[in-house]
């Protein structure tokens, strides 16, 4: 991350594809099969594309997605415009499946001696078949919703390396995690008494953490801030010595395992993490005074990225487990980690299409098909995600000052403000950069723009569809037989 562009590995790759045709796709190795899900593009060598940055093979969070001197953008060494050219022809997200796969490996190498679960947060991004990917990494799964729960046991994932958050969650979601066996945050008066309720129901006892809720600024976006004293979530510590009676008081059906607190998201600093970990340690000793076998502290996740693409040296999981790796072994804790953003937003940028130029008073703008309806953190959070063309400008070009929108019917409808860019032509496709998290899993339908395709890069270079588009069709099919 502290290179934002660089890559770990950039092979060179050919031409891209302006008018795909069979007689093309042959000629560049591009294969097509029937099934919309095994779709296929394959990138060839060619003598004209070389990287323009030092990769450091060391760094598991380098940049999937970079400009190469010819202009283009790549992914894993294949040209996005080339996807661009061969897919249908609407906004899709394009993922790198192998930097998934380094930023689990950065996890796992930080996390090294330590007996731990790495609970991926499943809100952040829930397709499937990356699910199962990281599932097959080893990961276990943090759960906020029933659904959640059921997609993560779908997807395969051991449901005791799985956790249940949530400041609200129902009986008949909780009834499923007791018989499953997965690990449940306790997080109010009424949560306790729900877990209780399911617990009997199920006939089994429930493993639970004790959600303490730290009061240490996170310093973000006060919409993603957890871990203050006015969040929603997890208990006050003045009301710990309650819970701890209660958990007392149905030893039939609970067992108290661990600790749990999270902080917020987009946290650059790990030195909230340590700050965070002494408290949790210091209520675990309190904890174990009267008589709880504690074995877990769970910390939460909320680890930054370099949106802004700036070479900004930013912590990396190394840095966070390594600030509280004195305080776990010292207490011989189990450490449970809930990355999301960390492990899947730069992995994945969204790629729209330029529909037009406009100017309107002092304001320049670019439309394209994209819109907040498929990525909606811009307008929600007021979040910077980094744009840029996939394909060379002409060398006359004009270096302008504009927004980035799209169609939808709503002045919040905006990708990016004041970005410094080539005036684009009509077609020229265009990237917003780390959009594997909180992006597609929050995307609507909106003015009836209907949620878009996935793709993936996969370790050979092809690029295979991962999620189908949901069409007009799909929404009519919601009022059938009504």
């Amino acid at each position: 991350m502290a290179a934002a562009h660089s890559l770990s590995y950039f092979p060179s790759f050919s031409k891209s594809l302006k008018n795909p045709s069979n007689s093309l796709l042959s000629k560049h190795n591009l294969t097509f099969k029937p099934s919309f899900q095994t779709l296929k593009l394959r990138a060839v060598l060619s003598e004209n594309h070389t990287s323009t940055v030092t990769a450091n093979e060391n760094n598991n969070f380098q940049h999937c997605f970079s400009k190469s001197n010819d202009g283009f953008l790549y992914c894993e060494g294949l040209k996005v415009q080339e996807v661009l050219d061969s897919v249908e022809k609407r906004p899709f997200y394009l993922y790198s499946k192998p930097q998934i796969t380094r930023n689990v490996e950065a996890y796992k190498e930080a996390l090294e001696g330590l007996q731990s679960i790495i609970g991926y947060a499943i809100k952040a991004n829930n397709n499937l078949k990356i699910l199962e990917h990281l599932r097959q990494l080893g990961c276990g799964a943090v759960l906020v919703s029933g659904n959640e729960l059921r997609l993560a046991l779908r997807a395969g994932f051991d449901p005791t390396k799985c956790i249940f958050n949530g400041n609200g969650k129902l009986l008949e979601d909780l009834v499923l995690a007791a018989q499953e066996g997965v690990f449940v945050n306790v997080d109010s008066e009424f949560d306790l008494e729900n877990i209780v309720a399911a617990a009997r129901i199920a006939g089994k006892k429930v493993n639970v953490l004790l959600r303490i809720n730290p009061d240490v600024d996170p310093q973000v976006h006060p919409y993603v801030a957890t871990g203050n004293k006015n969040s929603k979530f997890g208990i006050r510590n003045e009301k710990l010595q309650w819970f701890l009676d209660e958990v007392k008081a149905h030893p039939k059906e609970l067992k108290l395992v661990g600790a749990h607190c999270h902080l917020g998201s987009t946290i650059t600093k790990v030195d909230i993490f340590r700050d965070a970990a002494v408290l949790m340690v210091n209520y675990i000793d309190q904890i174990r005074s009267e008589g709880f076998e504690i074995s877990y502290l769970n910390i939460g996740g909320g680890l930054g990225i370099d949106y802004y693409h700036t070479g900004a040296v930013l912590p990396k999981p190394m840095d966070l487990i390594n600030t509280v790796r004195e305080l776990v072994e010292s207490r011989g804790l189990n450490l449970i980690i809930e990355p999301g953003r960390s492990l899947i937003a730069n992995t994945c940028c969204l790629v729209n299409r330029v529909t037009g130029v406009k100017t309107n008073g002092t304001k320049n703008f670019i439309v394209i098909d994209g819109s907040m309806a498929e990525l909606i953190r811009p307008s929600l959070y007021d979040a910077y995600q980094h744009i840029e063309l996939v394909s060379p400008s002409p060398s006359d070009a004009e270096i302008s000052t504009l927004d980035v929108v799209g169609p939808v019917c709503e002045s919040a409808d905006f990708l990016g403000k004041n970005r410094e860019l080539p005036t684009p032509a009509k077609g020229t496709g265009l990237v917003v950069h780390d959009a594997g998290a909180y992006c597609m899993s929050m995307a609507s339908t909106y003015n009836l723009k209907m949620r878009p395709p996935e793709y993936w890069v996969e370790e050979d270079g092809s690029v295979v569809k991962i999620r189908h588009g949901e069409t007009f069709e799909d929404h009519m099919r919601f009022f059938e037989g009504l």
